[in-house]
């Protein structure tokens, strides 16, 4: 019996979806791991600069003394990086230090002003020219997303932990709360930088989230 082109395509998929579910998620983890455990060391063995900038951390991450600040950034680097590598509270790092990221990026990396997305667009660099320099962190935002997301992947201990104790997921979940629950976890670090954006997104996942609740009464 002959195969169609599209049954050699589905093939192939299958395929690459089995072993990226091995090596996609890894390899995020790595390089993020890396990324954050040179931010961190460099924290740990530098001197507290925060002072400089702590007028521009969002609320209410300005309310906290710099010291402070400075210790709790630190250790989310070190031990986040940590948990990435291990693959260990996989969504749970991610999405804190998705938050840090954000954090970072309004504090340091965003345009003081901007009149249109065009103007704003013209931060997505590497070198600050006096419009910003956020694509750095833009892009270790996209890359934590998928963490947060679908987990550390099964080259992780979540998933050994998870086939230890009998708690691995079974098929993927697309109902109401999934979109709230998606909605808030975009809309948490994107009120930090754009808040009538992330707020818009902090609501509707809120009211997702209470409709699943109503339709489950």
């Amino acid at each position: 019996m002959r195969t169609s082109l599209g049954d050699r395509w589905v093939a192939l998929t299958e395929r690459l979806d089995g072993a990226g579910h091995w090596l996609a998620p890894l390899g995020l983890r790595l390089v993020l791991a890396w990324e954050f455990w040179e931010a961190g060391i460099q924290k740990y063995r530098g001197e507290n600069w925060f002072a400089g900038i702590q007028d521009k951390f969002p609320v209410p991450f300005n309310l906290a003394p710099v010291d402070l600040s400075w210790t709790l950034a630190t250790w989310a680097e070190l031990i986040g990086a940590v948990a990435l590598l291990l693959g260990l509270g996989t969504r749970f790092f991610a999405f804190a230090l998705l938050v840090l990221t954000a954090v970072a990026t309004v504090s340091v990396h965003w345009p003081a002003d901007y009149g249109s997305l065009s103007e704003l667009w013209r931060g997505y660099a590497i070198t600050d020219k006096g419009f910003g320099n956020f694509k750095l962190p833009l892009l270790f935002a996209l890359m934590l997303l998928p963490l947060v997301f679908q987990g550390g992947g099964k080259l992780s201990l979540d998933a050994a932990l998870a086939a230890r104790t009998g708690t691995t997921p079974r098929e993927p979940v697309q109902d109401v709360l999934a979109w709230g629950l998606a909605s808030m976890v975009l809309g948490l670090p994107l009120a930090l930088l754009v808040p009538t954006v992330g707020m818009a997104l902090l609501v509707a996942g809120v009211a997702l989230v209470a409709v699943d609740r109503l339709l489950l009464a």
